[in-house]
């Protein structure tokens, strides 16, 4: 679906920030039209609000629109987004919430009497605005929008004031409480960040989604020593910005480890759902399915409830989340300014796209083509349980532990760690870990085709606990187990939490499991764990035995209403004949193009791949999807090209391979300049989006016939060291319309390297690949480039990134944003930071790690170093990889909270590009 044209905003000139004189500064850029803003702080009951008013040329009153910000950033977050709907006809006001950015105050997370109240302030001020339109006195037409903290506040905003009139919360939740201490249980990893980011509000940012950039906004010039004096005399210092009711209800139930009925009805105070039943303006409510933070299951209860009021409502599940992944960013601020038009602009006539829409892995991604995900759409929101299916669930009654102090703990979520691991469950790609004896299980019979999960799955058991108080907290979650039984996916990475009261005698509950939309293939089959432990949760500090038995099916919902997007049509369908016209087409373009190639250039014979000046247009009109980039490659480097979508990596890399002409610059392949057909184009090998076979060929008769194709003597295909890589085993002599998306991958990366050409480009090469495939890939690009070949590899793992490529070219709406080597860029190698914990549950203080218990982590096998730092512990990786090293240090009894690089490509890829707060 397309909504409207994307947004182009390269700004190039300086801006001059003059806190409270309200200047107009023209925002330039070479195409689009300016964009004027002016700074100002505005006082709110003693309180100086940093904003910026943001409104574009042309006369005549216009809707106004209000950005919120992410929780730990700051109005500079958004003011991307801020001058699109400037330049699409609104009058935009961003500002930097109480206690973050430049702004003075406490935090006291979306109090109505403070952070609320402030809303209501600034939609004043428009209503003062001349060119902000009115609805009536006093009362513009304003919309309300902001992703996480900045969501939340867009719905509080409706509820509180009636002069809202549309709003777009994005990645939020509608009871902090139930997200915070779900079912009961304190998810102390997440409220523990909570706490660090407000700690140092105006210097840092969550980890996960946003729209700014990871590290926030700094305070402006002084703004540091008024921070450090704003906290009262009488709260402790580590309440940092924090009101004090908000430090103690955090340092009360960090160290008891569960949540009382105050801190409940606090945070129930401050969230949307406190006043759901007075928002009843439109909502597009957008939620990410890599998110532990704010699941799935917050945008459920803000959408059932909205609904029940009469509001217009649409739901739109994007790929990531405050865990990572895609942000879809620019699709998504592009269905928000649609959404704006319908409803401020009321314009009837603009689609505001569906009433559901899930993003899925696979298929072609409507904002820029790439073959990464698709839509699935519903004309009405299906909610959680639509179309269920009940499987059975084998397995006797099992006994398992709650270790003393709840630890060691299982893995799933690991805010910081997972760099978007958990929007990659689909691919097979994950990090999870079960301790024996610590937990049971249940497993489904292998599905007999595949099946679509859509929403929240339950299952009914039996909880018995030895506890003296009779209660459990166990952890529930559904894995996706491969065809051999042990290989094991969680999707997303979600648990679920579930306390358990008076259950000595024994209790039946319905667990109901996390919300997800994940396929599970025919072969696969669902296997239902109980947990006793969860890394991102408190569990007792009292050993416990706890008995599960199953009381009934494992019920799945489907959402049979949903139509998935249809991928594009394979170029076989369209028949020989068709594909010989259009070889004889370009043969015949080609011929002409290439007797006005430039000369070749022996002083760059050597060099793989230069790049110089090159731009090209989108077509029909002046915007650009490249603009003037330059860059070069040399022979035995593992290139990674990173970008957000629509940052032109996919028309880099087509222009690379002769496929589209560049408008301006050239691009010379050792010494050659590219046309189409230009004959050192037999010395690249690529794979950019998928590769076109015959189904009815075997994948040997496919890359036999490709070969062919080519006119080069069949002993220069190195066939069998293709086949090694690809590791099809026997079904390379089965029918390619038999393969799984992961076996057509593989087998197209295996025709990208007959001939082992000396530059080889891969566009997304691990989709559809297990975890054990993935790494093998990598090695393979690693020892493929010390050989003295080049790879240039495009992809948005950025931990596969990191560990693959020796080089990285970042990009970001076309344009060149840096390159070098990734040491240089990321700062670092791999070194991780572990974060411990100061206290245990019971509120002992935790004295730092011994020498004796470093030595130990030191002595690991494949670790290089340890040290104790202030923030806990930095280890350097020498052959171990994050994964392992959790499972070591939870083996020593570590209190580890947390572990992440110590400076992470996301962090400096965001850094480059604006990446946001949470």
């Amino acid at each position: 679906m397309r909504l409207r044209l994307p947004r182009w905003a390269a700004v190039t000139a300086a801006l001059t920030v003059l806190a409270g004189a309200g200047t107009w500064t023209a925002v330039a850029s070479d195409d689009p039209p300016p964009v004027h803003r002016a700074d100002r702080t505005l006082d709110v009951d003693g309180v100086r609000l940093d904003t910026s008013y943001f409104t574009g040329d042309g006369d005549g009153r216009r809707p106004a629109v209000l950005l919120g910000h992410g929780f730990g950033g700051s109005k500079n977050d958004v003011r991307a987004q801020a001058e699109g709907l400037a330049r699409d006809g609104y009058a935009v006001l961003t500002w930097s919430a109480r206690g973050f950015g430049a702004s003075t105050g406490e935090i006291g997370l979306n109090d109505p009497d403070r952070e609320v109240k402030d809303v209501s302030r600034l939609v004043d001020w428009l209503a003062d605005r001349p060119e902000v339109l009115l609805d009536g006195a006093g009362d513009p037409r304003v919309g309300v929008s902001g992703a996480s903290y900045g969501g939340a506040i867009s719905l509080l905003a409706a509820g509180h004031d009636p002069r809202v009139d549309a709003i777009a919360p994005r990645i939020t939740y509608w009871n902090l409480a139930d997200a915070l201490f779900p079912d009961g249980v304190f998810k102390k990893l997440w409220a523990g960040i909570f706490f660090s980011a407000g700690n140092g509000a105006g210097t840092g940012s969550l980890p996960g989604a946003g729209d700014g950039p990871a590290t926030g906004e700094a305070p402006a010039a002084g703004a540091g020593k008024a921070a450090a004096s704003k906290a009262p005399a009488s709260k402790a210092p580590a309440c940092g910005r924090f009101t004090a009711e908000l430090c103690a209800l955090y340092q009360r139930v960090a160290v008891s480890g569960k949540p009382d009925a105050a801190a409940r009805a606090l945070l129930e105070a401050r969230s949307p759902s406190a006043v759901g039943g007075r928002i009843k303006v439109p909502a597009l409510l957008v939620q990410g399915q890599s998110d532990s933070l704010f699941t799935l299951a917050q945008s459920d209860a803000t959408a059932r409830a909205l609904a029940a009021n009469g509001a217009p409502v649409a739901v739109d599940w994007t790929s990531g989340g405050h865990d990572g992944g895609d942000q879809e960013t620019e699709r998504v601020e592009r269905r928000v300014g649609a959404w704006f038009d319908r409803w401020l602009k009321r314009d009837a006539s603009v689609d505001t796209g569906p009433a559901f829409r899930v993003s899925r892995t696979g298929g072609v991604d409507s904002t820029n083509g790439r073959a990464t995900l698709r839509a699935a759409t519903a004309d009405r929101y299906p909610g959680l349980a639509s179309g269920t299916t009940a499987l059975a669930l084998g397995g006797a009654p099992q006994t398992f532990a709650n270790p003393p102090g709840g630890a060691p703990p299982a893995v799933s979520a690991v805010p910081g760690l997972g760099g978007g691991l958990s929007g990659l469950s689909s691919l097979g790609v994950g990090l999870s870990l079960d301790f024996p004896g610590q937990h049971a299980r249940f497993d489904a019979k292998p599905q007999t085709g595949a099946l679509r999960i859509t929403g929240a799955p339950t299952v009914r058991v039996k909880v018995t606990s030895t506890a003296a108080d009779g209660s459990a907290v166990l952890f529930a979650k559904v894995y996706d187990v491969g065809p051999d039984g042990r290989q094991q996916v969680l999707p997303a990475q979600l648990v679920a939490p579930v306390r358990v009261e008076d259950a000595r005698a024994g209790r039946d509950v319905t667990l109901t499991l996390p919300a997800i939309d994940h396929e599970v293939e025919a072969g696969h089959r669902l296997r239902l764990v109980v947990a006793a432990t969860d890394l991102g949760y408190a569990s007792p500090a009292a050993p416990a035995a706890y008995t599960v038995a199953v009381r009934g099916p494992l019920t799945v919902p489907t959402a049979p209403g949903l139509a998935t997007q249809a991928a594009a049509l394979p170029r076989w369908v369209w028949g020989l004949p068709l594909i010989g016209l259009a070889v004889a087409a370009v043969l015949l373009l080609t011929a002409r193009r290439r007797t006005a190639a430039p000369a070749p250039d022996p002083a760059l014979a050597p060099v793989p791949l230069q790049i110089t000046g090159l731009s090209k247009k989108y077509k029909g009109g002046e915007r650009y999807s490249v603009k003037d980039l330059s860059f070069r490659v040399e022979q035995g480097q593992v290139l990674g090209l990173l970008g957000p979508n629509g940052a032109g990596k996919t028309t880099t890399l087509r222009m690379l391979m002769g496929l589209i002409a560049p408008d301006e610059g050239e691009i010379r392949v050792f010494g050659q300049a590219i046309r189409p057909g230009a004959p050192v184009l037999s010395r690249v090998g690529a794979f950019v989006e998928g590769a076109g076979f015959l189904p009815h060929l075997s994948g040997r008769e496919n890359l036999d016939l490709y070969w062919k194709a080519t006119g080069r003597p069949a002993e220069d295909a190195h066939v069998d060291e293709a086949l090694r890589i690809a590791n099809l085993g026997g079904a390379l002599e089965r029918a390619v319309r038999t393969y799984s998306q992961g076996m057509r991958q593989r087998l197209a990366l295996a025709q990208a390297m007959l001939g082992l050409p000396d530059l080889l480009i891969l566009d997304e090469p691990t989709n559809g690949l297990d975890p054990p495939q993935i790494r093998e890939m990598r090695e393979v690009m690693i020892r493929y480039a010390a050989g003295g070949r080049t790879v240039i590899v495009s992809s948005h793992l950025l931990a596969e990134v990191e560990q693959s490529c020796t080089h990285l070219v970042v990009m970001d709406r076309g344009q060149l944003v840096q390159a070098g080597p990734v040491a240089e860029i990321t700062g670092s190698g791999d070194t991780l930071l572990v974060t411990l914990a100061e206290r245990t549950p019971d509120g002992t203080p935790v004295p730092p790690a011994p020498d004796a218990l470093v030595e130990k982590i030191a002595a690991l096998p494949g670790v290089g170093s340890a040290a104790r730092t202030d923030g806990g512990l930095l280890v350097r990786l020498d052959g171990a990889d994050a994964t392992a090293l959790i499972g070591e240090l939870v083996r020593l009894d570590v209190p580890l909270t947390g572990v992440g690089p110590h400076r992470r490509l996301e962090d400096a890829f965001l850094t480059l590009i604006g990446g946001g707060a949470a």
